[in-house]
């Protein structure tokens, strides 16, 4: 197994980028926008005007500017953003994989800082912070309404500091406060260990840089530890929110040795792209290792991109709940050497073809949480792509009975989380792949 194309990688993510920066804005190129767009710029400059004269108070041409750039985007839709300053450096240190503060993915929804999910091991999930809950107050200061960068920067800061939240949780009559003590969040995208009866699980938290070559040193580790006799797989792909496309096909052809893996499909020339296997390794680590991937509505963008291609190549077997549904790819175009448009440019398919846009990835057994006391309450306020604002459609169209015909009752999955956690089940999603794979034979779960 050859560790290939990890240069590549790199080079051609920038190379890319570095394109698209340096294509000259041409005198032609203005005049044919100007021709087409002249009159909705007109109304654009005529409002700036009249904000500058009329407005009760002096406004600077900057903040003017930046909440043009900001509406413009956000009539798009939910992930494309205008960065700089501290936003791209926020940017920046998300990939590299470590910073200072709480640990959570957020959004903003009808002005509410909404709580996509904690990161596993952060100082806000060891609080008690749940996917779904609401953050209204920060040391008791008001933030609903206001602007979502903002709020983040406040949770923000110094290892050590705390910062008292107030949460609203469904199901609870009363908002309740949480104080939180910052860490250096050390997002350790990849962790391992070895179950008993040689079944290794390797859980991915998010997709920063070097993901693929992490999950191949903690295969190589799990591999050692059974003395080579490693009897099964789990992939835990549950609440990683996304993030590098490179890493994402990286840790897909590791399980693969043919076919594709993912396609990109955008309208400008150069975003219509097909990653196929042994682009950026060589060989197939876990051959004819039985192997369960692990998703759950946390589970998006990057995690959806690698349990649809083992699935559609019917390596492993998906279990859990259906994932978030961001079937959408960002690029990031600098404007000038301090920002950069995070605009969103194509859209991705499984190898079957098919959009995880809305619809996510559907499991192929689907296994509620058992053991979360919560699980009704937060079935009912779970988030996915389809509930943002703006977001984009699916082609076909999907109909929400379509998509929640996974949360129907089945009956081997009727004990409560208080049955569970007296027989010692804290994880009920993990348990249940653990009691498959010992079950199983090799035929009946690598489907390969």
């Amino acid at each position: 197994m050859k560790l290939a194309a990890r240069s590549r990688s790199i080079l051609r993510s920038a190379a890319l980028v570095t394109a698209v920066a340096l294509i000259p804005a041409t005198t032609a190129g203005l005049a044919q926008v100007d021709g087409r767009a002249g009159p909705e710029f007109g109304k654009l400059f005529a409002v700036y005007q009249r904000i500058q004269a009329s407005y009760v108070e002096p406004v600077d041409d900057e903040k003017l500017i930046r909440g043009a750039i900001d509406g413009m985007l956000a009539s798009l839709d939910p992930h494309s953003a205008y960065l700089d300053g501290a936003d791209l450096e926020r940017l920046e240190t998300m990939i590299d994989g470590n910073y200072s503060g709480l640990g959570l993915s957020v959004i903003m929804e009808e002005g509410a800082v909404k709580v996509i999910s904690p990161f596993r091991g952060s100082p806000a999930e060891k609080a008690g912070i749940k996917a779904g809950d609401y953050i209204t107050h920060l040391n008791g200061k008001l933030i609903y309404g206001g602007d979502l960068n903002d709020a983040v920067n406040q949770m923000r800061g110094p290892s050590g500091t705390s910062i008292d939240l107030t949460i609203f949780r469904t199901g609870r009559e009363e908002p309740f406060d949480v104080s939180v003590t910052r860490g250096v969040i050390e997002l350790e995208p990849v962790t391992y260990k070895l179950e008993a009866g040689n079944l290794g699980v390797i859980t991915v938290n998010e997709f920063s840089r070097d993901v693929g070559a992490d999950v191949f040193a903690a295969y190589e580790a799990l591999r050692k530890q059974s003395a080579g006799r490693l009897g099964g797989l789990i992939l835990d792909l549950r609440s990683n929110p996304g993030g590098s496309l490179d890493e994402a096909v990286a840790l897909s052809d590791l399980f693969l040795d043919r076919g594709r893996i993912v396609s990109q499909r955008g309208r400008a020339r150069g975003e219509t792209i097909l990653y196929d296997s042994e682009s950026m390794f060589r060989g197939q680590i876990a051959e004819n290792v039985p192997m369960i991937v692990l998703i759950d509505a946390g589970s998006a963008s990057a995690s959806e991109i690698v349990a649809g291609a083992l699935q559609d190549h019917r390596r492993a077997l998906i279990m859990g709940q259906r994932s978030f549904g961001k079937g959408s790819v960002q690029t990031l175009l600098p404007v000038s050497n301090t920002s950069a448009l995070k605009l969103t440019t194509a859209r991705y398919y499984t190898p079957a073809g098919h959009s995880v846009q809305e619809g996510g990835i559907k499991p192929d057994i689907a296994v509620p949480q058992l053991s979360d006391p919560d699980l009704e309450k937060r079935a009912r306020i779970q988030l996915r792509e389809s509930d943002l604002r703006g977001h984009l459609v699916n082609e076909l169209a999907l109909e929400d009975d379509a998509l929640e015909t996974d949360r129907r009752d089945d009956p081997r999955f009727q004990r409560t989380a208080a049955e569970l956690k007296e027989q010692g089940v804290e994880d009920f999603q993990m348990y249940y792949a653990i009691q498959t794979l010992r079950r199983s034979t090799t035929a009946s779960v690598a489907l390969k």
